[in-house]
């Protein structure tokens, strides 16, 4: 009798690591797709021009002729004024692409402007370096490259005393990043990390905004690990010889994660960038343990209970920009903490966590369900280790409201089943919880589903639900379970785990 019981449990385990393996894996492909999809964008400033509040924005085509004849008054105006009004045609000039095409054609053109720029006369320099960030949201790449003469000026500026000027730079510099590797490779050699770092400290929200937009297009190029460090916090392995262009070995991270911090402080603009800015490093997977160390983890789980507190007193304008940004970070972080180290991040072990998940999953639902899947891809993570956040699940009667998300889409059921396989592949113990209740009823209607993910994922969740509940394999079979399962006989995909699935619920 021992020996039959002995050969039973080790068939049970293997099947159940088997299933644990293989949906391990099909994440890890999920989570590669996911770290490569990139916000590269370009942004415009215009709001402090005068004039384009006045209703006199629209862009005007200027021609060679016209474009030599403003430089001209612009250099050697008969007075300042003058010489600004010129620079403000320019601008609105530039704003057409063709004369942006003419405009660096002309031999000395830029030579011209970044003169303008290096100016001692305030509004000059104002007025060109708008004429420059026209020039930085062209969609054209040469037009970018045009403006490399000007890149260690706009850096100089960023330790200036204008704040205005100083979030002009960093706009015009967030854009020229966007579009040339020529600029990047040009940036990073001119120290632009140490720059950055020295404005993190400014007291000026917009400028901190700007700041966050040009570091968070920085680290989505392909140089971005070259500005994050391949050194450890512990001492094990040394800096790399250029670790003043490093961003973990600059104060950058450390004021990120202040400026996340839940409280009357906090910024929403400012915090979305910076959580970009987040995502991006632990994307890098360069060295993630040093974000670990820093505090990002309790940073971000708490900043995930204020976004909940925020739904629940109807504060919530703006807030689904900060809330994707975080659950990715919580999501990507997760999966850097070792499994027997879970257990020793306190605010991980507050079942808040999992409540304040649903109170956003709920918000979504009503008001942005694209950001469902971003949600439901945390509580995954949450529970594919930690048999804690599987219990709280239980425990808060969260199981009910996961199934009625069901029927929203075929990526959210996936999402949703994945999780639930998480929950039953704890034991015996947990599948009771589920066990009776509406759960088979709703995977027998999956079943019937076209979608081969969805029915894939369906099959597995069964499975284990039966080896550990062989009563729930009985009702199954009990409502034609097995007929459902007919339709998708011929996808061969799908045709091993049918088998297994069929002997597990004739055996059970």
């Amino acid at each position: 009798m021992w020996s039959r019981r002995q050969s039973r449990l080790k068939t049970l385990a293997c099947g159940v690591e088997e299933l644990r393996c293989r949906r391990r894996e099909r994440e890890a492909a999920l989570r590669k797709a996911r770290r490569e999809q990139q916000l590269v964008s370009k942004r415009l400033l215009r709001e402090d021009a005068p004039e384009e509040a006045g209703g006199q924005s629209a862009p005007v085509l200027l021609g060679e002729a016209e474009v030599q004849q403003i430089l001209r008054l612009a250099q050697r105006g008969t007075d300042e004024k003058e010489r600004e009004k010129a620079l403000v045609s320019l601008r609105r000039g530039l704003q057409h692409p063709e004369t942006q095409q003419t405009f660096i054609r002309l031999e000395g053109s830029v030579r011209t402007l970044v003169g303008l720029l290096t100016s001692n006369r305030a509004l000059l320099q104002l007025e060109a370096a708008r004429c420059l960030h026209e020039l930085s949201h062209s969609e054209q790449s040469a037009v970018a490259q045009a403006c490399l003469p000007a890149t260690s000026y706009l850096l100089t500026y960023l330790s200036g005393h204008s704040p205005d000027f100083i979030e002009l730079c960093l706009y015009t510099l967030g854009n020229l990043i966007v579009e040339s590797e020529a600029v990047r490779k040009q940036l990073l050699a001119q120290g632009v990390v140490p720059a950055l770092a020295a404005c993190i400290q400014s007291p000026h929200v917009a400028v901190l905004e700007a700041l966050g937009y040009a570091l968070s297009q920085l680290l989505q190029a392909k140089e971005a690990p070259e500005i994050i460090p391949h050194w450890c916090p512990y001492g094990s392995c040394s800096p790399p010889a250029s670790a003043g262009s490093s961003l973990l070995d600059s104060s950058l991270p450390q004021h990120m994660l202040r400026l996340m911090q839940p409280g009357p402080k906090l910024n929403l603009g400012v915090a979305v960038e910076f959580t970009w800015c987040l995502h991006y490093i632990i994307c890098s997977q360069v060295n993630n343990a040093v974000l670990l160390t820093l505090g990002a983890l309790p940073t971000l789980a708490t900043l995930l209970l204020d976004l909940a507190g925020a739904v629940q007193r109807a504060d919530d304008e703006g807030l689904e920009l900060l809330a994707c940004p975080v659950l990715r970070c919580l999501s990507n972080l997760l999966t850097e903490v070792p499994v027997e180290a879970m257990g020793e991040q306190m605010e991980l072990r507050d079942e808040r966590v999992v409540a304040a998940l649903f109170i956003l999953l709920q918000f979504f639902l009503q008001k942005q369900p694209t950001l469902l899947p971003e949600g439901l891809w945390l509580l995954n993570n949450l529970t594919a280790n930690s048999p804690t956040f599987c219990t709280s699940l239980l425990s808060l009667d969260l199981v009910e409201p996961l199934l009625q998300l069901l029927p929203l889409s075929n990526v959210i059921s996936v999402l949703v089943l994945t999780v639930l396989c998480n929950v039953v592949e704890k034991g015996p113990a947990y599948c009771q919880r589920l066990w009776p209740g509406p759960l088979l009823s709703c995977l027998l209607k999956t079943l019937v589903l076209s979608d081969t993910e969805v029915v894939g994922q369906s099959l597995e969740l069964l499975q284990l639900l039966f080896l550990y509940q062989p009563e729930a394999a009985q009702a199954f079979l009990q409502q034609s379970g097995l007929q459902a399962l007919e339709r998708h006989q011929e996808e061969a995909q799908l045709q091993d785990r049918i088998l297994a699935l069929q002997q597990t619920a004739i055996r059970g």
